[in-house]
């Protein structure tokens, strides 16, 4: 299981001390928003280079942007090691998972809560990673939504034995249990990590 806490629900005040504190994961989960294909603006490629300085942790960058062929590149250089976009706002998958691979660089892509889970389907032996969307992209904190978590056990039954399937929207203890069971291998965690009076405990919970 890959525990990959969102620095969505860290204090941006004091980020490096709140990257440590999630040491006990595996990797971190960052998020990239532009105003334009989510409703929130977060983070870019400055603050990536910052994060890789402070942490060996894998940096699991989530693409929540347009044209996302246009950043593959600055953000691979800025140290992602898994890149993942949205199939949303892709206009040709195929070569934005070759172009992010040409970095040396793990391929993920995510649907929204709303697309239907076959368009997955033609992709998932080029992909190293598929995320599941739990909530609508844009906002930490929103209500876990099982409909979507349904559709997990789709993509495992066609997925590599490599996949990972992993899954980022209202995850705490009880909604991963629901999301592994369906066959999900790696979960996203904002607020439940952070704002939980034990970080290291309610990772190990998700475990």
């Amino acid at each position: 299981m890959i525990i990959s806490p969102s620095i969505l629900s860290a204090d941006f005040a004091n980020l490096e001390h709140d990257i440590k504190a999630v040491k006990t994961a595996d990797w971190l989960h960052i998020d990239v928003m532009d105003g334009h294909f989510v409703p929130n603006i977060t983070i870019g490629v400055p603050v990536v280079a910052s994060i890789r300085k402070v942490t060996d942790m894998p940096l699991d960058v989530h693409l929540m942007i347009e044209n996302p062929e246009k950043y593959i590149e600055v953000f691979a250089k800025a140290g992602a090691d898994i890149l993942t976009f949205h199939y949303e706002a892709a206009s040709d998958v195929k070569a934005i998972i070759k172009k992010i691979k040409s970095f040396g660089i793990k391929a993920g892509m995510s649907i929204k809560p709303k697309t239907p889970v076959d368009v997955v389907f033609p992709y998932l032996n080029d992909l190293d990673m598929v995320l599941v969307m739990t909530v609508e992209p844009g906002f930490g904190g929103q209500k876990f939504m099982q409909n979507c978590a349904e559709k997990i056990p789709a993509i495992k039954e066609k997925a590599h034995d490599s996949l990972i399937i992993q899954v980022d929207g209202g995850i705490n203890a009880e909604t991963a249990r629901i999301c592994t069971s369906y066959g999900a291998n790696s979960l996203v965690a904002g607020n439940y990590i952070y704002k939980s009076a034990d970080i290291k405990s309610a990772i190990a919970s998700l475990r």
